[in-house]
C-alpha cells in the first residue's frame, strides 16, 4: 500500500487536541493499554483481508504481554517491527492502517509517544472511532487517578 488516505474531518481537531493533552498526562502502562484496545477495537479489518497473518495481531498481544510485566521492551519492538512489515505488505488501505496501528501499538512500551499513532491509525479505519477512543481514555485516565487515591 503506497498511499493511506487519513480521514481528517474538520470536527476531528477538537478531540485530537483533547486526546494529545490527556496523553501527556497518563502513564505509559495506561498508553499502551488504550493503544492496544485501540487496535483491538479495528483489528478484524486486517485479519478479514489477511486471515493468516498474524503479525498484527501478534503486536498487540505483545502490548498487552508487556504491560502485564511477561515480555521485556525489546521483544514487544521485535513485534512491532514485524507489524510495520505486514503493513508495507498489505495492499488494501483499512488493513494497512491497522496493521501501521498495531505497530505503533507495541512500539507504545518503548516510546509512550506512540500510543497517539496507533490511535490515529486506527481512527482511519472507521470515522466513528475517534469518539470510542476518546471515551476510552477518558475511563482510563478515570482509573488511573483513581488508583492514587486509594
Amino acid at each position: 500500500m503506497k498511499n493511506v488516505k487519513f480521514i481528517d474531518k474538520k470536527d476531528d481537531s477538537d478531540i485530537k487536541k483533547e486526546i494529545a493533552e490527556l496523553t501527556s498526562k497518563i502513564d505509559q502502562r495506561t498508553l499502551a493499554i488504550w493503544a492496544t484496545d485501540c487496535v483491538g477495537h479495528v483489528l478484524s479489518y486486517f485479519e478479514k483481508k489477511y486471515p493468516k497473518d498474524n503479525r498484527p495481531r501478534k503486536a498487540v498481544e505483545a502490548g498487552r504481554a508487556w504491560v502485564r510485566g511477561q515480555i521485556s521492551v525489546s521483544e514487544a519492538r521485535s513485534a512491532a517491527f514485524a507489524a510495520h512489515a505486514a503493513a508495507r505488505d498489505a495492499e488494501e488501505g483499512a488493513a494497512h492502517a491497522v496493521a501501521r496501528a498495531a505497530a505503533h501499538a507495541a512500539a507504545t512500551v518503548h516510546v509512550a509517544g506512540h500510543a497517539v499513532h496507533a490511535a490515529n491509525y486506527a481512527a482511519t479505519v472507521n470515522a466513528k472511532e475517534r469518539d470510542w477512543q476518546y471515551q476510552h481514555l477518558l475511563n482510563l485516565e478515570s482509573t488511573f487517578l483513581n488508583s492514587f487515591i486509594k
